[in-house]
């Protein structure tokens, strides 16, 4: 689960905290094959890396310039380990690596949690925003300005959860957790279900005054969403040479989705069936050792209201990563007794 916070006075902390309370065997006595991956009880995976996340909004109609409402996060530096498979990280926004205050400030918290069991995938979203921007491309072209919204609010809670079909043979974890090691190829199936509910709101209308002719919801200030839906989608990591790997995952869910439109005088609740996507991606070098690598997971929620008109949110988390697993040591495996009795191999 992570926990990102930005305040209007500091820069970007963030800390966090993946707790995965699935039971680990003995590497011969956990049913997977180890010709195509293996993990390593016992050990301590360290890591340094960069991420950057971010919860966009976006309204559409036909006719107009979709207005792409984002935010202003950073890029975050940051240490963390995994011990069994308990992770724990911590990152922070340093100045030197954002400069970006023309876009406007970003309060925000932000927790994604993206845990990866032997069998199953869980996904949980959980963010707070407000202070948005359109970028001069997407609002007034060749004026140079960012179009900033310090108003809009934007709140986006949901969870979903597949099945690993093929866990006997693949392995998340080598990929986005950099515990294991996928030594050759492999794919499996997945499928399972989600749930998702969010707001957007504003003191003002969330279409801008010069778009206002172009979109008939002039006076939309708050946006509520719902959906629920199963789905299904496909997981592949290619691995050249026991050490070179590219991972693909793409989810897709049917979602019945409630959209309920808050304008000046009254409000609308409008029913639409949208397919959602979840994709992943990772690629880099694995071994037993060393994980050098870069992940990216991405959400897109769309729904729609009245009037054509059609709303995306876009969450989602960019990460580069170095990574050495090593055994601790007599003095180290005192501390560490507790989780050993939590994770009992």
């Amino acid at each position: 689960m992570t926990y990102l916070y930005k305040s209007t006075k500091a820069l970007l902390v963030g800390i966090v905290l993946l707790l995965d309370f699935s039971h680990v065997a003995a590497q011969n006595n956990r049913g997977n094959d180890t010709s195509y991956y293996l993990f390593f009880p016992g050990s301590i995976t360290g890591r340094l890396f960069t991420s950057q996340k971010y919860t966009r909004f976006t309204l559409a109609t036909s006719g107009a310039k979709d207005i792409r409402y984002r935010p202003n996060t950073t890029l975050n530096l940051g240490i963390g380990a995994t011990y069994h498979n308990f992770t724990l990280n911590l990152a922070y926004g340093f100045g030197f690596v954002n400069h970006h205050q023309q876009k406007g400030k970003t309060n925000y918290l932000d927790l994604q949690g993206h845990f990866y069991w032997p069998k199953w995938v869980t996904d949980f979203e959980g963010q707070l925003y407000k202070g948005y921007h359109l970028s001069p491309e997407n609002f007034a072209a060749n004026s140079g300005k960012y179009y900033y919204r310090g108003d809009i609010k934007v709140a986006l809670f949901g969870i979903s959860q597949y099945r690993i079909f093929n866990y006997k043979r693949f392995s998340y974890r080598a990929s986005f957790m950099q515990n294991e090691w996928q030594k050759k190829p492999a794919g499996t199936f997945l499928a399972g279900a989600e749930i998702y509910y969010g707001q957007v709101k504003s003191d003002s209308s969330l279409i801008p005054r010069s778009l206002q002719e172009k979109y008939r919801a002039e006076n939309l200030g708050k946006i509520d969403y719902f959906s629920i839906g199963p789905g299904v989608g496909y997981a592949y990591t290619l691995v050249l040479v026991h050490h070179i790997f590219f991972t693909g995952s793409l989810t897709g869910d049917l979602d019945f989705s409630f959209a309920n439109e808050h304008l000046e005088n009254n409000s609308s609740l409008h029913f639409s069936v949208n397919p959602v996507t979840r994709f992943r991606a990772a690629a880099g070098y694995n071994g037993r050792s060393w994980n050098i690598s870069a992940n990216w997971i991405a959400d897109n929620l769309p729904f729609r209201g009245s009037d054509q008109m059609q709303y995306h949110f876009n969450t989602g988390n960019y990460r580069v990563i170095i990574a050495k697993r090593f055994f601790p040591g007599p003095h180290l495996k005192k501390p560490l007794r507790l989780l050993d009795k939590i994770f009992k191999e």
